[in-house]
């Protein structure tokens, strides 16, 4: 079987490990930023995910133009807050550790009864086909009270998934990825990819 290069635009260890758990078995050799030795010291000024998805995509493929680049932004949105953090879930209180960022979310969501929340993910796929491609994901859910697990990373020991009834925290890596939002986004690509490689 051919051996397939796929760069993802990160050098997240939490996020490659969802990626090669979906991409590796279907022949992908998946490498990081770090793999590459390539800083991803890009602006992300796009007003959603999918224009900042694209930005970093395009920005990492100007330097590898030979290889299929992936590269996905991500964010909670909380109906409460008017989708915030959304695009700004990485820079909320950007110099705190998530721990403090959760429990600032847990803290400004004391007032609402309504505690529902989403997490989108889209992946951009470039160099692919001489074209553009984006794929989105959501994982529905609600803020808890307390910090609730100690796996996965970010927002998810605060993010109750409906479809697990627990928090991203204490699900595996395994469960997590059946569900979460960069689940079904990648879950999208792969299937796009399986048919293109069938044509």
């Amino acid at each position: 079987m051919e051996i397939k290069e796929i760069v993802v635009a990160t050098s997240n260890i939490h996020k490659m490990k969802e990626y090669r758990l979906m991409l590796e078995p279907l022949g992908y050799q998946v490498d990081s930023l770090s793999d590459m030795h390539i800083d991803l010291d890009v602006e992300e000024t796009g007003n959603t995910f999918v224009e900042n998805s694209l930005i970093k995509a395009n920005y990492v493929a100007k330097m590898l133009p030979n290889k299929i680049i992936i590269a996905d932004d991500s964010g909670l949105e909380i109906k409460a807050l008017n989708g915030f953090p959304g695009i700004y879930s990485a820079r909320f209180m950007q110099s705190n550790p998530y721990e403090t960022k959760c429990r600032a979310l847990i803290e400004r969501l004391k007032e609402y009864d309504d505690k529902s929340a989403n997490f989108t993910t889209v992946i951009s796929l470039v160099n692919f086909d001489k074209q553009n491609y984006t794929f989105e994901g959501k994982a529905f859910g609600k803020i808890v009270d307390n910090i609730c697990g100690t796996d996965g990373f970010g927002y998810d020991p605060i993010f109750y998934s409906n479809d697990l009834r627990k928090t991203f925290g204490e699900a595996t890596a395994k469960e997590k990825s059946l569900v979460s939002h960069r689940g079904k986004a990648l879950r999208k690509m792969v299937s796009f990819l399986n048919e293109h490689h069938q044509k």
